[in-house]
Order: structure tokens, then sequence, then C-alpha cells
């Protein structure tokens, strides 16, 4: 077990640099990894729920350590954290209910759709209109909704969808990368409370599970992440903001490429 703690140690470390420089959770990268290697470690059933329960509560860990150094920069707008939490919530724990009566290819392409216009829009910087501005609470808590929903399906943190939309309101990047780092939080914890409580006493687990959380994975991934995301933070306030955002369209092509690579 002390190897695998090792390898998902290594993990972590860099997922932690991504959700400090760009906000988001790292689900991107862990839910493939996870997929990847749970098999190799003898897991045979529930390796899709295990992969993105641990995930989203690995989530948990990289959001506090990155809003954290986000905030002392000032860049977490918390008026906008506290009203996308409401329908974040919702939406992530209504996710698993959704999912049940909706096609997953139908949602994946509309993701996928989505993934693509906002990162060559991001890559052109395709500016919004100067009028464009925050929602009021009734709009925030809508869109964080959709964005808890879709986060529950895929693993993540939100981030990448999250940043955009703050973005497309003339919110200025780096104030939205750290937004997004307050708003991954609740999308998280209820993400990963949803499948404890769905994963709990579920037959064919594998040992050192909580439910669908694979805490091997966990630790390594947490111990490792939470040293190098201030890492990634600190490195986003060196660049300038043309650049992380078009390192940020990049992350999107990646995210629709692979999941059109799973879809094929």
């Amino acid at each position: 077990m002390l190897t695998s703690i090792a390898l998902y140690a290594v993990l972590g470390g860099f997922v932690g640099i991504l959700a400090g420089l760009l906000g988001v959770g790292g689900g991107l990268v862990i839910v493939p990894v996870l997929l990847y290697t749970l098999p190799l470690q003898g897991v045979s059933e529930n390796i899709n729920h295990l992969a993105l329960g641990t995930s989203l509560a690995s989530i948990v860990f990289t959001s506090i350590s990155s809003v954290r150094t986000h905030n002392k920069r000032g860049s977490v707008l918390w008026p906008a954290v506290l009203r996308f939490s409401p329908g974040i919530v919702a939406g992530t724990f209504a996710g698993g209910y959704v999912a049940s009566l909706l096609s997953a290819k139908l949602l994946s392409v509309i993701f996928i759709i989505f993934l693509l216009y906002m990162s060559f829009q991001m890559f052109l910087d395709i500016k919004p209109k100067a009028s464009r501005h925050l929602p009021g609470s009734a709009g925030l808590a809508s869109a964080g909704a959709g964005i808890g929903f879709v986060s529950s399906f895929v693993g993540i943190g939100g981030g990448s969808m999250t940043v955009p939309f703050l973005t497309w309101c003339n919110i200025e990047m780096r104030a939205a990368i750290g937004t997004s780092a307050g708003v991954g939080f609740p999308i998280a914890i209820s993400g990963a409370l949803s499948y404890i409580v769905n994963g709990w006493g579920k037959a064919g687990l594998p040992e050192y599970s909580l439910g669908f959380i694979y805490l091997p994975a966990l630790l390594g991934l947490v111990c490792a992440s939470v040293l190098t995301t201030p890492i990634g933070a600190k490195i986003a306030y060196t660049i300038s903001t043309a650049k992380l955002k078009r390192l940020f369209a990049l992350l999107l092509f990646c995210m629709a490429v692979n999941m059109i690579y799973k879809l094929a």
C-alpha cells in the first residue's frame, strides 16, 4: 500500500500546482489516472464510482489550500462564492438522480461543445460586452446549480466552468481563478458526501474504502497537493493575464479532446 500512496503523491503534486495556478481541482487528471491504476491494484468493481468519489474528496483539500493562498492576495470574491453555493450544493446532489433519467452521451456532447467554445474564446481573448456583469443571487444560484450538476458527473471541482463563466461576466482572470477555488469547496464536499453515502456497504469495494472513496489514493493525493497548491497560486501572480487565459484555454481544449476520445 505504501507504494500506491507514493505513486498517488506524485500525481497529487502535479494536481496541486494545477489547482493553484488555474483554480481547478484536478479531476481532469485524477479521474483518468484512477481509472487506469485501480484495475492494476486488483479493483474489478465500481471503478468509475471510486475514481469520481476519490477525485471529489481530494478536491476538498486542494480547494482549501488554493483558496487560502488566493485570499491572501484579495482575489476571492466571497459574496459571489456565497451566492453560488446554494445552487452548487443542490445541483451536485441532484446530479446523481438526474443522471439516471438523461443520456450520459448527450450530456457529454453538450459539455464538449461548451468546452470547445470557451477554449477558443479565451485563447483568442474575445472580450465580453462591457455592460456584462455578475447576475444577482438567483442568477448565480442557477449558474451554480448547473456547475454542480455537471461536476458530479465528471468528478471535477467545477473550475473548468466557473472560471469561464466569471470571465464572461467581466471578472478579472486572477479574481476568477481565486473565486473558482472557493466555489470548488462546496462542490467537492457535497459531491464527496454523496459518493460516501451512495457507496456505503456496497459489495465489491476494495479494502480501505469509505463508500466510493479509496483512502490510499486520497491520502497520497492530499499529502502532496496541499504542499504544491500554494506554489501554483504564486506562479499565477508572476505571469501575465493573457498567458493565464491561454493556459486555461489549453486545459479546456485538452479536456474536450479527452471526452471526445472516450465517446469515440
